[in-house]
């Protein structure tokens, strides 16, 4: 069973150009990639200065795009992360957050992401405060389907140690007070999982009293440590088993739009053959079709490096060589991977406390 498939613009760092997206909504839609949220960090207005309208050119720009996305049949969405809204949901801030519904329902969304990730969150009365929030919103947001992401959005008590402990029964607490139609996210055992299971999606699914919406943080790469590394592999871990335990599949991307879609395409394949999937062999098969066959050949000798070496470990002599024979290609994967080469996605501690 494949689930609705998509694409979430969820990263810290540069995001995309307009471009670089329509191009992936393009390359994706016909391999099933049905949904689109456009929620980078880098995008202030939709998190740390969220009570701050967008310009007249953003709107624009945001239009362009949802018209984009439905030419190729794609549902498109915006994640909003009213930053640390919780903390006093009073008069003025009600008065803020339904000026920025406004802008974003007058785009004509098909999907509304409310995400509360990646802030703090040690508070008893957690999870009423937020279903109190997501029930204002939901009475204001048109037809568009609410997908929410948790403060505790995975098991990783890493969560815990940045942004305080979890409260007691937070999930069960939000899964009992949302309304059954609204969506929640969930990246699994781990911030980064290694894996689905049937049986951890089923125990979520209890928890939350609805299939969880997976925020599959795959191939994403950013971060200081991530970013020194390009995810090009395709997809395992993710048996299609899974897909009778999940609402959708939502996969983060990496920084590299063109490259992204290499192992997506090996995602939907996983999911169309099911015990049949070979993960080497769906790798080929999709990075000969975004790349050819040449570039897919070169990419492929050189994985290791790229992926698993990474850029702070190369060395002068391997990045050298590496630049070379890249530069050999006129090829826009091949400019991405220069563009790393350089230091293009790098970015520090400082980025992810500012974004």
């Amino acid at each position: 069973m494949t689930p609705e498939l998509g694409i979430i613009e969820g990263f810290f760092g540069r995001p995309y150009t307009w471009e670089a997206r329509a191009a992936m909504v393009e390359a994706l839609a016909p391999s099933g990639y049905g949904f689109y949220l456009y929620a980078p960090k880098a995008d202030p207005h939709l998190r740390r200065r969220w009570r701050e309208p967008y310009s007249d050119a953003a709107l624009a720009n945001l239009s362009d795009f949802a018209q984009a996305c439905r030419r190729h049949g794609v549902r498109f969405g915006v994640g909003l992360s009213p930053y640390e809204l919780f903390l006093d949901f009073n008069s003025a801030s009600k008065a803020a957050l339904g000026a920025k519904l406004d802008q974003l329902v007058s785009l004509g969304l098909d999907d509304l992401g409310v995400f509360f990730d990646d802030m703090k969150g040690d508070l008893a009365d957690l999870a009423p405060r937020q279903i109190a929030i997501i029930d204002w919103i939901a009475a204001r947001a048109g037809s568009a389907r609410l997908i929410v992401c948790p403060s505790y959005y995975t098991d990783d008590p890493v969560l815990d140690r940045v942004f305080g402990a979890r409260p007691a029964n937070y999930l069960e607490d939000l899964g009992k007070g949302l309304d059954a139609a609204i969506q929640l996210m969930w990246t699994g055992e781990e911030v980064c999982a290694k894996e689905f299971s049937p049986g951890h999606l089923a125990r979520v699914t209890e928890q939350f009293r609805r299939k969880p919406f997976l925020w599959d943080n795959y191939p994403v790469n950013d971060g200081p440590r991530m970013a020194q590394h390009l995810h090009l592999r395709a997809f395992t871990g993710r048996p299609a088993s899974i897909g009778a335990h999940i609402a959708a599949h939502g996969i983060n991307t990496a920084s590299q739009p063109v490259l992204s879609c290499i192992p997506a395409l090996t995602l939907a394949e996983s999911y169309r053959l099911g015990q049949a999937y070979e993960y080497l062999a769906a790798f080929r098969r999709a990075a000969q079709a975004v790349l050819g066959p040449a570039l897919a050949d070169a990419i492929e000798r050189t994985l290791l490096l790229l992926e698993d070496t990474g850029r702070e470990r190369l060395g002068e002599e391997r990045m050298g060589r590496l630049r070379e024979r890249f530069s050999a290609f006129d090829h826009p994967a091949a400019r991405e991977i220069l563009a790393w080469l350089d230091g293009h996605w790098i970015i520090g501690t400082e980025d992810l406390e500012t974004q």
